[in-house]
């Protein structure tokens, strides 16, 4: 189980910094470095679920935030990844379990 959990989280990795937009590349790539080796399995899916999403939808998600709705579930890790980035007040890594 602990293989498979490694595994995702290598292939999250590269999704996240291998998106096809440089831009993209770097804000997901970026937050991936800092915090892949600590999302729990619940976490890794929240993420792999963001990177299912097209650029565009991330992009404007990132820059002008989500009113929730649209992103569902992904809200609270889309707010993650913005603090992470100093566009939002709040500690990054507090959507995410790090234990």
């Amino acid at each position: 189980m602990h293989d498979d959990l490694q595994i995702r989280r290598r292939r999250a990795a590269y999704r996240a910094a291998h998106r096809g937009t440089k831009e993209m590349d770097i804000v997901l790539g970026r937050y991936a470095d800092a915090h892949i080796e600590s999302m729990t399995a619940e976490a890794l899916t929240l993420f792999e679920e963001l990177l299912a999403e097209a650029d565009p939808v991330i992009t404007r998600w990132f820059t002008a935030g989500t009113d929730g709705e649209e992103a569902g579930q992904l809200t609270g890790l889309v707010a993650d990844l913005r603090a992470f980035h100093g566009l939002e007040h709040g500690v990054s890594g507090v959507f995410l379990e790090t234990r």
